[in-house]
């Protein structure tokens, strides 16, 4: 496999292994992602609960091949299926747990979904790869690429304990718009799918569950604002949604200047603006659980980033590719 863990932009530990892993099929993915990138939030919720879509379908061929969610609660069925999928693609998706992760910084200490990027399987281990890279609350994590025998897999494979409502979501927004997801107590992987009706579905984020969605940049963050308000207890259940927006729209302002469509004084401001956000709702969510709610901070962040994106031009969301 090409050594290109440093050429994969760095977005959040979904979408940095889904771009490494469509890229093989899709050469112009990295660009292809920033083109429909874009923050839209679900409306029709009780109080203080947020779904987030972060870009649109990006996995979708001309030839109707998608990805699609498989799962099998027990590792010797999970383990004959993966080798089935190596054998038909080559390489697939894996749900792992950082808590079971040994180069993740969470390593033993903090469980949560992650992405990796499985290579292939010889002589009794596992080739694998996590491209994912960042400054994360437990320390740093580093691209990895290494082998793992059939125990270290099952291992990091092992499904999250007693997930919450939001990372339950999280999982079936994952590719873009919601996607069936097995039980959360099975292992899981992607798989491509071949259907020839994938490329005339609806690619709105709630096509598919009837929801009511937000996709203005504006009046989205003006909703998120609103709930993170209203309830401060929202903020810990909600930052890491808004750190990976922050990555997203970091790659998809750089890209846009490169191709001459974004100012690149506005377009800098505007990433300064959305890096500041993930960082000010740490420290709210920190002081809440202390019982000291930070909302003035909170809605002095989100302020200055709607300024920034009504000043940078993304307010309007960028002609292309839908």
């Amino acid at each position: 496999m090409p050594d290109t863990l440093t050429a994969t932009p760095q977005l959040s530990c979904y979408t940095t292994n889904l771009v490494h892993y469509l890229a093989a099929e899709i050469p112009a993915v990295s660009h292809r992602f920033a083109e429909v990138t874009r923050l839209a939030v679900r409306t029709d919720l009780p109080a203080g609960e947020l779904v987030f879509s972060h870009h649109a379908r990006v996995d979708i061929t001309p030839d109707g091949g998608e990805l699609a969610y498989r799962g099998a609660s027990d590792w010797s069925t999970a383990r004959e299926l993966l080798l089935a999928e190596l054998e038909a693609g080559g390489r697939l998706l894996a749900a792992a747990n950082t808590e079971r992760l040994s180069w993740a910084p969470g390593y033993g200490r903090a469980a949560a979904p992650h992405w990796i990027l499985v290579c292939g399987q010889r002589d009794g281990s596992w080739e694998v790869a996590d491209h994912f890279a960042a400054l994360t609350p437990h320390g740093e994590q580093q691209p990895f690429r290494g082998r793992l025998d059939d125990a270290e897999l099952a291992r990091a494979l092992a499904p999250v304990a007693e997930p919450g409502p939001e990372t339950v979501r999280r999982d079936a927004m994952a590719l873009g718009s919601a996607t069936a997801v097995p039980a959360g107590d099975q292992y899981r992987w992607l798989v491509r799918t071949r259907d020839g009706s994938a490329p005339a579905r609806d690619p709105r984020p709630g096509a598919a569950d009837g929801g009511q969605w937000l996709l203005e940049p504006v009046a989205v963050l003006s909703h998120v604002l609103a709930t993170l308000l209203a309830d401060p207890a929202a903020v810990a259940r909600h930052a890491d949604d808004l750190w990976a927006a922050a990555r997203h729209y970091a790659h998809r302002n750089e890209v846009l200047v490169t191709d001459g469509l974004l100012d690149p004084g506005r377009a800098a401001a505007e990433t300064a603006a959305w890096q500041e956000v993930p960082r000010i709702l740490r420290i709210a969510a920190m002081s809440a659980a202390r019982g000291r709610p930070r909302t003035g901070l909170v809605e002095e962040a989100f302020t200055e980033l709607i300024t920034a994106v009504e000043k940078s031009g993304t307010a309007t969301p960028v002609r292309g590719r839908p």
